[in-house]
């Protein structure tokens, strides 16, 4: 039986992904919507018979903080309850959007479960929270509605933190943060598309918030020495004490310097994501191990 789904945000990297690996399914069929489309989003709806709406379209997190903050609240927020009243409106039955781990928090020391109460900082973090909010507040008893935080998602046309790292790497300039052994989560797009398809398929799934990860969190160096593998660009990693890299941050607070205080804190910080709940849901294995995604996503930087 043919699944007809609506996708908003299919120019993005996660909806670029997202119609490659559904078009290895005879069983799916997609209707891309763009923004403007979105004003005659019902009609849509009626005319193509849409079984599922998966919304992908959201202002992502400004790492320069030159945005209008505003802009996330339009976006993220007030679009997002746009798109779920549609839905509502509709005879679809499966809604999926894409939430964010920063709608919980923006740095955590223990593992982020959907457990933890919410406490996002940014207006970003916040922009998505309230998203969620209103979805959480109008569930429909007869239809099945998943919110997904995702954290950082990567994958062939990534253009995230993961191609700073690896620009790093094939200037071939020494990594002076060894000394720190953190650990992050990191999500391979791949893991991100059979997890929608499999909510989609499936009616044994209760709706709610799932965090979305690949198993096993890396440490920043082992990600580096990962890119020194697979570019076949060899790499010092110095492990300078931390109370010297600490010194040269906070000058480099003030000094035009590679690092300053912020920047160490993104690089070395631990932000894990736990996976168990979804996993538990889906009774499988992601299909993707960690190390393998990021392989995947580094090999594609040398197309």
């Amino acid at each position: 039986m043919i699944k007809n789904i609506i996708v908003t945000g299919s120019s993005g990297f996660i909806g670029i992904n997202l119609s490659k690996y559904f078009s290895k399914f005879y069983e799916f069929s997609l209707k891309t919507i763009n923004k403007k489309q979105l004003i005659d989003l019902t009609s849509i709806e009626k005319k193509y018979n849409a079984h599922t709406f998966i919304h992908l379209i959201g202002k992502a997190h400004d790492l320069k903080c030159i945005s209008n903050p505003q802009e996330y609240y339009e976006v993220n927020t007030e679009l997002t309850k746009k798109v779920f009243d549609a839905f509502l409106d509709s005879d679809a039955k499966v809604f999926i959007t894409l939430s964010s781990v920063k709608a919980v928090a923006d740095t955590s020391e223990q593992i982020l479960t959907e457990d933890f109460i919410p406490n996002p900082l940014t207006h970003y973090g916040k922009s998505k929270r309230l998203a969620e909010e209103y979805i959480l507040a109008n569930l429909p008893k007869d239809k099945r509605v998943y919110i997904l935080r995702p954290c950082m998602v990567h994958g062939e046309g990534n253009k995230g933190n993961l191609t700073l790292l690896y620009n790093f790497v094939k200037k071939g300039i020494p990594y002076p943060l060894g000394a720190y052994d953190n650990k992050r989560s990191f999500l391979s797009v791949e893991n991100l598309c059979f997890v929608i398809k499999e909510l989609i398929e499936r009616n044994d799934i209760s709706s709610g918030i799932y965090h979305v990860a690949d198993d096993d969190p890396v440490a920043t160096k082992d990600l580096i020495k990962l890119i020194s593998e697979v570019t076949n660009k060899k790499i010092l990693i110095w492990e300078i004490p931390k109370f010297i890299i600490n010194l040269i941050a906070k000058i480099g607070d003030y000094l035009p310097l590679p690092l300053n205080t912020e920047r160490v804190m993104k690089m070395t910080e631990n932000y894990v994501v736990s996976n168990q709940k979804i996993k538990s849901a889906l009774g499988k294995n992601l299909p993707v191990s960690s190390e393998d995604g990021l392989r995947k996503t580094i090999e594609s930087f040398n197309k």
